[in-house]
């Protein structure tokens, strides 16, 4: 399934709701969403990052059937890690399995080395979450370690799973659309 990654839209907020109003999707990420997410938090959420500063704050909508499917959001950190950005994405329950998520994480990953000077893109999901954890390594992301006991979500206490991304080693696309690493760019 084709889908791309665009700058957000006012007119995605209920796309948003609908995708993040589902409790298998959220048990994924962090804590501090509604639920049920409304239209309202939805346009909201887009807000904030329309007017976020678009060298710190790198937000894009995942779309997919002509509607935003999910969401990627790769943010740069502070002070020695200034050149360092974390990643955080979901999906739509409806569209995962389909290779849409690996696809998003491979443009907005590009869009950023390409468009800031950010070296090294990290992301953190739970350890169980081998769905994500797959999207990763598709990717090119290189597993780092496990961190232990580090977070809560429900209830329980769980391990998170580092991957980074470093410009210098990133997987680009060849003429014949192989992925190969990238030499020396």
């Amino acid at each position: 399934m084709i889908c791309k990654i665009r700058k957000w839209k006012l007119t995605d907020a209920a796309d948003l709701a609908a995708a993040l109003s589902n409790k298998k999707v959220q048990d994924n990420l962090r804590d501090g969403l509604p639920y049920p997410y409304k239209e309202q938090d939805g346009t909201d959420y887009i807000s904030a990052m329309l007017s976020a500063d678009e060298n710190e704050t790198f937000a894009f909508a995942v779309t997919a059937d002509n509607k935003a499917v999910g969401s990627i959001g790769i943010f740069r950190q502070e002070n020695i890690h200034r050149q360092t950005a974390e990643l955080g994405y979901y999906l739509a329950e409806a569209y995962w399995g389909k290779g849409i998520m690996t696809e998003a994480v491979r443009q907005a990953c590009a869009s950023v080395f390409e468009n800031s000077d950010i070296i090294r893109i990290y992301a953190e999901p739970f350890a169980y979450n081998t769905a994500s954890c797959r999207v990763l390594e598709k990717v090119g992301f290189q597993y780092e370690g496990t961190l232990k006991n580090n977070a809560v979500k429900n209830g329980r206490v769980l391990d998170m799973k580092m991957y980074a991304l470093l410009k210098e080693e990133r997987l680009v696309p060849v003429e014949n659309g192989v992925l190969q690493e990238n030499e020396n760019e």
